[in-house]
């Protein structure tokens, strides 16, 4: 298993930076949007701390180490961009040896108590 973390980016300067390390991959979701100047600001921050960024974008920029190209829909873009992430967890878990839809320790139910 790998731990994975999706966060907002004003989220990063509360914790998450602090696991940064040289080449911790980091998949930036960086649509068209009044959210982009941002997203791509918190990229240039963890690349200064030796992240490998892959930009999942319409557009490529010069922080991505990688670009996934994807289609800009407007406000749909978050859709195109978090198809491509659901396969990556997919496929990594299968070459991995792990089955997606048995994870181990899943608990049928919840008991509250």
């Amino acid at each position: 298993y790998i731990h994975a973390e999706g966060f907002a980016g004003g989220e990063l300067k509360h914790g998450p930076i602090a696991l940064i390390e040289k080449r911790t991959p980091c998949i930036v979701l960086a649509a068209c949007d009044e959210t982009q100047a941002e997203v791509l600001s918190n990229a240039m921050e963890v690349k200064s701390r030796g992240a490998y960024i892959i930009g999942l974008a319409p557009q490529d920029n010069e922080v991505f180490d990688l670009h996934l190209p994807v289609p800009d829909l407007g406000i749909a873009s978050a859709i195109a961009e978090l198809v491509p992430v659901q396969l990556l967890a997919y496929y990594l878990a299968v070459l991995r040896g792990n089955d997606p839809d048995k994870p181990r320790n899943l608990a049928k139910s919840v008991t509250v108590k």
